[in-house]
């Protein structure tokens, strides 16, 4: 029995239907704050008031309504004109697309109708971990195979910050089985599909599919960034890869013959007679330092035959770990400017679960099994008798106000900065003539 079975006998119930999504657009789902994000309206900006602008109005939404229905090109100018749309139409599903050089409501009668900015963003799923995780497969989660995700957030998170110098950044639980990361920055919204390719390529390590013997093609020396990754994710590989209440990589016969088909077969039978020993009483983590201290570069001096014998080559630790732990992103969510890519706070149809966005830094304690939904907000509305907005009755607040804080804010205001210092260095150059 899987976990969402497991959840469906403790909680009987619909956690998604027409009722259920009539109350959250009318009453909770966050159109204020989504619209000051999209706009790109910089912080202190009174020229216009919050959540409207261009960049919003002329941004892509797409809809899917009950039955598969799906309508594309649906924009709106502000908030209010927002919740109509979503009050009406009551989408199952919401994703946002580019923002075009023109309203996307006029695409047809638009000659050169095209997309001019976007968010760099990533689609991150569980089941791509299927070769490797051993709790579940397909569109089941635990909390055991989740930290395939906070191995890919603290990849990801690191070489988008120091590599690219990507400073806004907003992770996303789908609402089901992995992540999506939107990265807001200006320059990150300007990317060409060529450089967005580019950026996806930069993260492409791991390949292959579960027939594949060899899954990274790493080349020495490592570039510094997969050194860094490296540093970051082996921690994460021995607490959550390798131990029994983990993937159980190092646990049993079972789990590690795979690990040690990897090695030459003489090295891979000797260990194996090894372990299976009666009293062998090594941990897991042990098994895993004795492993390591097989790579190492062969003496160049050494006979013909102790080349033979050589140890095992130094890139087979890092071949191992990133097998298991590396970020494997969707290439083709990233690589165009016009992919449409779920909405925050949109509900999925599956498991009724609110797509939240979370702390990066806390993924490993995030519990996705236990994200708020539809069902749980309509009880925790009811259940209230403070007379507060609705959003305030609900766990939802703490995932709104998250949004806000840690991405809205930092972002427009780094938007009010970008716009000052232009100002100034054009009153510099006035001057200077």
């Amino acid at each position: 029995m899987d976990v969402e079975e497991v959840e469906e006998q403790q909680d009987a119930g619909p956690k998604f239907d027409a009722d259920l999504l009539r109350m959250y657009y009318a009453r909770l789902f966050p159109y204020e704050q989504m619209c000051k994000w999209l706009a790109y309206q910089p912080h202190g900006d009174a020229s216009t008031p919050v959540g409207t602008g261009s960049t919003l109005a002329k941004r892509e939404l797409s809809l899917t309504l009950a039955d598969d229905v799906y309508i594309r090109y649906q924009c709106f100018g502000d908030a209010k004109a927002m919740k109509e749309l979503m009050t009406k139409r009551q989408p199952h599903k919401i994703d946002i697309g580019a923002v075009f050089n023109a309203s996307p409501k006029d695409h047809l009668s638009i000659k050169n109708f095209r997309p001019e900015e976007r968010e760099l963003v990533f689609d991150i799923d569980l089941s791509d971990y299927d070769d490797v995780r051993t709790c579940c497969q397909g569109a089941t989660v635990c909390r055991k195979c989740w930290q395939y995700m906070t191995c890919a957030c603290r990849v990801c998170e690191s070489s988008l910050r120091e590599d690219f110098g990507f400073e806004h950044i907003m992770w996303v639980y789908s609402g089901r089985r992995g992540v999506h990361c939107w990265v807001g920055d200006a320059e990150s919204r300007k990317l060409t599909n060529e450089a967005r390719l580019a950026i996806i390529k930069y993260f492409s390590v791991v390949g292959g599919n579960e027939n594949s013997a060899k899954k990274t093609d790493l080349q020495a020396p490592l570039h510094p960034s997969l050194e860094r990754a490296y540093k970051l994710l082996e921690p994460l590989f021995i607490k959550h890869v390798i131990p029994e209440d983990g993937q159980k990589l190092l646990a049993s016969p079972e789990h590690w013959s795979k690990l040690l088909a990897t090695l030459p077969e003489d090295i891979a039978d000797q260990i194996a007679k090894h372990w299976a020993r009666a009293g062998d009483a090594s941990t897991p983590a042990q098994k895993w330092d004795a492993l390591k201290g097989l790579c190492a570069s062969p003496d160049r001096g050494s006979s013909a035959k102790k080349q033979k014998r050589a140890q095992v080559d130094e890139l087979w630790k890092y071949e191992v770990v990133f097998t298991h732990c590396y970020p494997r992103l969707d290439e083709n969510v990233s690589k165009h400017r016009n992919h449409l890519l779920k909405s925050p706070f949109a509900a999925h149809p599956k498991t009724g679960r609110v797509c939240v966005p979370f702390d990066a830094k806390q993924c490993a304690a995030f519990d996705p099994t236990a994200v708020v939904t539809l069902k749980d907000l309509a009880k925790q509305i009811d259940a209230s008798t403070e007379d507060v907005p609705d959003l305030e009755k609900t766990d939802l607040k703490h995932a709104v106000r998250f949004f806000e804080k840690s991405f809205i804010d930092p972002l427009l205001k780094s938007l009010h900065k970008g716009q000052r210092d232009e100002k100034e260095q054009q009153a510099a150059m006035v001057g200077d003539f």
